[in-house]
């Protein structure tokens, strides 16, 4: 009885760091703290910070850690811009035209997420972003940096 009794008690301590470990990997962030790190730490275009804060509500909920639903080509988005893995990460895309995983995307350090966007954007502008055509594009978005310190 007590053999079982610890077999259980393991599998479900196991169980449980492993959870909590999963948890972590991710940040889930606020709109100002966002926009305030996309503006300070990574010198992103003052102009633009409300249309990166509004992608990143609609895209993920601000969840670094953010996966997509499969999309009608069998590509995925990932993290907090919800980048496609088609062309911009690997594996599973050919392009990798960021030069980054596409797990690199899902974790708490939004550096190759950054560096990635500025590449996407330069491209193709915001509207890259289905998100951003659907719910940005031509509207008012001061609510998305109202009382932020950028």
């Amino acid at each position: 009885m007590f053999k079982k009794m610890l077999g259980k008690s393991t599998v479900l301590l196991v169980a449980t760091i492993f959870a909590v470990g999963c948890v972590v990997e991710g940040k889930v962030y606020d709109r100002c703290s966002l926009a305030s790190e996309l503006r300070w730490k990574y010198n992103l275009p003052k102009d633009q910070i409300a249309d990166w804060v509004c992608i990143a509500e609609h895209e993920s909920s601000f969840n670094t850690a953010a996966l997509g639903r499969p999309n009608s080509d069998g590509s995925q988005d990932h993290g907090l811009f919800q980048i496609n893995d088609r062309y911009w990460c690997s594996p599973p895309g050919p392009h990798n035209d960021c030069g980054v995983s596409c797990a690199a995307l899902r974790d708490d350090n939004i550096d190759d997420d950054v560096k990635c966007i500025r590449k996407i954007y330069a491209r193709h502008g915001f509207s890259a972003w289905v998100a951003w055509k659907n719910n940005c594009r031509g509207k008012n978005l001061s609510k998305y940096v109202a009382g932020c310190k950028i």
